[in-house]
């Protein structure tokens, strides 16, 4: 087994407006008791959503044409409030594997980098030309290269939108070298913690 590797997504995307989204919006604090995350991808927005039907609206998490969709488009401050890595883990089990968006709190960018979920700033103005571009067409395209810095907007009656995107270089490397995947490494590298073991005595055991 190999550590996993992501320098670019690809996918359809789906728009989440609203500035300051805190984790308790994300995944609401009573779904914590589980002793896995199995099953959190069902209680994503699970508020946000019942508010939205109570309105006569839909959430976007809700709407047909999004689902499916591996890149989540948001605002300011998103995954502000409690440390809770349980936000991340629902947003990734309910399919979504990279997120732009203008800012984000620093513990859950932190909990997202831990489980392979890159999260990459970008302008206001081009977050909501993004998230306008998908709202006229849900089938359209993006790609988010973490390589080349860039996301590209495809939608299939217009010309591509391609925009500069933004993450921290440790970041970066850490996600093109696989480094984030620490299982991955150390199974990548088998012999060597193999070896390692052996030599420490709590390992191996104490000889006289």
């Amino acid at each position: 087994m190999e550590a996993l590797r992501i320098t670019r997504v690809e996918g359809r995307a789906i728009p989440v407006r609203g500035v300051d989204i805190d984790t308790d919006r994300i995944l609401p604090a009573r779904f914590l008791r589980a002793v896995t995350f199995e099953g959190f991808e069902e209680h994503v927005f699970i508020d946000d959503r019942a508010a939205a039907k109570k309105a006569g609206a839909l959430h976007s998490f809700d709407q047909p044409p999004y689902q499916g969709a591996s890149v989540l488009v948001v605002n300011s401050n998103f995954g502000c409030g409690s440390s809770r890595e349980h936000a991340p883990q629902g947003l990734h089990r309910w399919g979504i594997r990279a997120i732009v968006g203008e800012s984000f709190s620093e513990i859950f960018y932190g909990n997202s980098m831990m489980i392979g979920l890159p999260c990459v700033t970008a302008s206001h103005e081009h977050v909501e030309a993004l998230m306008a571009a998908i709202e006229r067409d849900p089938q359209a395209q993006v790609t988010v290269d973490l390589a080349k810095g860039t996301c590209t907007a495809a939608p299939r009656d217009g010309t591509p939108y391609t925009f500069p995107v933004s993450m921290p270089d440790h970041v970066r490397d850490a996600f093109a070298t696989g480094a984030w995947d620490t299982t991955g490494l150390l199974l990548e590298n088998y012999e060597q913690v193999n070896a390692t073991a052996a030599r420490l005595p709590y390992v191996s055991g104490f000889t006289s």
